[in-house]
């Protein structure tokens, strides 16, 4: 319909231009609706041209090639399209909703949105526990080197002999045992010992009551020599990857990355996988450092895998440049993405509508205030495009405030009046290419004529 009012408006300005009016009549498919404009004729000439085999040729190409004005090139999908296609939408002047293959939510961008549009990130850590209350206590596992230490209270017991006499402490070091794979270590006079999943002072008490009857009123100190099962890994980029002891105090997420050497990238493009027991989750780093409760301890066993993924957006349409452009930074706007994008061209770009393509959390639609009820219910991320104006000065002010995510879609619409040049200089080629045509037709005619008779002969003059 737009380009219909354009070539309408056109041909008013050519009638109203004495030496340009003409006699014109062409019809053209529109969106499925037929177009007929016409325009008074000034000379008995240009109507004889009209009824000439040339012009109906003429028509008949034009009616070919611009089938519909879906034959028009594009560089995307037209503005209206996504509106009207939305399957819910907070729009300015609202129209009726059809049901498309994919259903999408549609708003119009606003300050008032602003404070609900938040980054839910792509993972989390609290599944796993949050990031506060004590350590967890370090136990005893297969693999584990342990030495037990026996104190007597006098000379003449079980390990003092008599005549050691009076030595400090009274105590004896027994050989350094590893745990043993049915978790079991064996202690002279007390037998098997169960030692894996217990505490170090589990361990000792069990061992002082196997002994209180044979030994002078024993006491027993276990320690770690070298510790397997109490250890975590760190790998991917970092700059010191291994297994590191897991300190008897408790470490965190962020200390074992510290111990091995810190990220060999910017936290900005590092996300950290966390194995345990067979589960996984992913988060970003930075979501880590911001947030304590994301910053968990570590368990034995736990895998820290510190990958790097830069961040992108694209960007199509009627922008200075399209492709995909890297963040390389901690925060970008959508002001910022569109400078990076080359801006919007001056020559093409709708200004009034730029396009943001994203899948956001449904929590945020909902508290925005859309209705939700044409998705499923099971769908917590839902396909939304955004639209903001560059025509409104405001519009700016709400761009640099609007933070890009990771695989956004920027998309800028081509102005209308663009459509209308599409349309004239398609129907150049085309009229261009008919009087080619023609000419060549007349030019062969005139030549074989010629040869006939044996003279240049020319049937135009």
């Amino acid at each position: 319909m737009r380009l219909q009012i354009a070539v309408m408006r056109l041909l008013r300005i050519y009638n109203g231009t004495a030496q340009m009016r003409f006699h014109l009549y062409a019809a053209v498919l529109v969106r499925g609706e037929t177009v007929v404009a016409l325009l008074p004729s000034v000379t008995q000439t240009i109507q004889g041209f009209m009824c000439s085999e040339y012009f109906r040729v003429l028509v008949l190409c034009i009616l070919l090639v611009l089938a519909g004005c879906d034959t028009l090139p594009r560089s995307g999908p037209d503005d209206s399209a996504i509106v009207q296609q939305a399957a819910a939408r907070i729009v300015d002047e609202p129209g009726a909703a059809q049901r498309v293959a994919l259903n999408y939510a549609f708003l119009d961008l606003s300050s008032n949105m602003l404070p609900y549009i938040t980054d839910p990130g792509v993972g989390s850590l609290a599944s796993f526990g949050g990031g506060r209350g004590t350590a967890p206590e370090i136990l005893v596992g297969v693999g584990d080197v342990l030495r037990v230490t026996i104190f007597e209270s006098s000379a003449g017991g079980l390990f003092i002999p008599a005549d050691a006499g009076s030595r400090p402490g009274n105590f004896v070091n027994l050989p350094d045992q590893t745990v043993e794979k049915n978790g079991l270590i064996t202690v002279p006079y007390a037998g098997p010992i169960q030692s894996s999943g217990r505490s170090l002072q589990q361990i000792g008490g069990e061992i002082e009551k196997k002994l209180e009857m044979r030994a002078i009123e024993p006491q027993v100190v276990v320690s770690f020599v070298q510790r397997v099962a109490t250890t975590a890994s760190v790998t991917g980029e970092v700059n010191g990857p291994g297994r590191f002891e897991i300190n008897e105090n408790g470490d965190r997420i962020l200390d074992m990355i510290a111990r091995a050497g810190g990220n060999s990238n910017p936290g900005y493009e590092s996300y950290i996988t966390l194995q345990r027991r067979g589960r996984t989750a992913r988060i970003y780093f930075n979501s880590i450092a911001e947030n304590p409760s994301e910053n968990i301890y570590v368990a034995p066993g736990d895998s820290i895998i510190v990958e790097q993924e830069q961040r992108a957006f694209q960007a199509f349409g009627a922008s200075g440049i399209s492709g995909e452009f890297k963040f390389d930074q901690e925060q970008l706007t959508l002001s910022q993405g569109v400078g990076k994008a080359g801006g919007l061209l001056d020559n093409q770009a709708d200004p009034g509508q730029v396009f943001i393509y994203r899948m956001e959390s449904r929590s945020t639609l909902e508290n925005i205030g859309l209705e939700m009820a044409n998705f499923d219910s099971g769908d917590q991320m839902i396909p939304t495009i955004y639209r903001t104006s560059f025509r409104d000065p405001s519009g700016f002010f709400v761009s640099q405030r609007f933070n890009l995510r990771d695989k956004d879609v920027i998309y800028v619409s081509n102005a209308d009046s663009v459509e209308l040049i599409k349309f004239l200089e398609v129907l150049n080629s085309v009229t261009s290419t008919v009087s080619g045509v023609s000419g060549d037709a007349r030019l062969t005619r005139n030549n074989a004529v010629s040869l006939a008779k044996g003279v240049n002969v020319d049937l135009d003059n």
